[in-house]
């Protein structure tokens, strides 16, 4: 497959461009700060809930707004592209963006639940731990956070970056990057969105045995390939609705 246009030469507002990507991010962030705290063994938290919070809110919004720039400035370079963002910042048309990244992002978020309820179905033991420390977001936060924050921070932050660098690296920046560029930024990007979920776990007193790690790592990393692929053959826009649906689809199935 030959990879998508690039939009480095669309009159595209790069300021207006990445205000919008990081206002929708900053929704699924404040739905997960939301989420209650774990105690840390038994003790009560060392400062008011309200300042605690308003310390990760701030946090994810700092890091939100670094990878939205990220992306927004190296996805255009590398063909990324987010073409119902850029459409509503353009004044362009929504529904011609969004309508090629349907299906694709249906027929994801189908594939996506499936592999995450085959890997919850294997969950070790020591995952329920976390689960009764009190991780278990709600229909609401999984779609927000996941479906749209997430999508910005690991596909237009962090594989936008990694392909781009390699690109440079093995290209020199010329042409569409090839096959072999993509797969790793696709591989990559994955891994470390694996690797994002472990803290959680550990925060909420699930232990880090080597089953727990490789059932996280697995798991998220060959749905973030999913999403991944998508993200690089049909726009964010069909990351994000997968993402989003495999959620929505685990939710109507368990």
């Amino acid at each position: 497959m030959s990879a998508p246009p690039s939009l480095r030469d669309d009159p595209v507002p790069p300021f207006r461009l990445g205000l919008a990507l990081w206002l929708a991010g900053m929704i699924g962030v404040c739905a997960f700060s939301a989420l209650p705290l774990p105690s840390p063994l038994g003790r009560p938290l060392p400062a008011p809930l309200w300042l605690i919070q308003l310390i990760g809110l701030v946090q994810s919004g700092l890091l939100l707004a670094a990878a939205v720039a990220l992306g927004t400035r190296l996805a255009p370079r590398v063909g990324l592209r987010a073409p119902v963002f850029v459409a509503l910042v353009t004044r362009g048309s929504i529904v011609r963006a969004l309508l090629p990244q349907l299906v694709p992002g249906v027929l994801g978020g189908a594939l996506g639940a499936v592999v995450l309820l085959a890997f919850h179905r294997q969950s070790p033991a020591e995952m329920a731990t976390a689960v009764a420390g009190g991780f278990d977001p709600s229909l609401p936060v999984r779609v927000l956070y996941g479906g749209v924050t997430e999508e910005l921070l690991l596909r237009w932050g962090v594989m936008s970056l990694l392909l781009w660098a390699a690109w440079r690296l093995v290209q020199r920046g010329t042409g569409a990057p090839r096959a072999g560029i993509v797969t790793f930024a696709v591989l990559a990007s994955a891994f470390v969105f694996g690797l994002g979920h472990l803290p959680t776990v550990l925060a909420f007193g699930g232990a880090l045995s080597r089953s727990v790690v490789l059932y996280v790592l697995a798991g998220n990393a060959l749905f973030g390939c999913i999403t991944g692929f998508l993200y690089w053959r049909y726009g964010l826009e069909a990351a994000m609705l997968a993402h989003a649906l495999a959620h929505v689809f685990v939710h109507l199935l368990s």
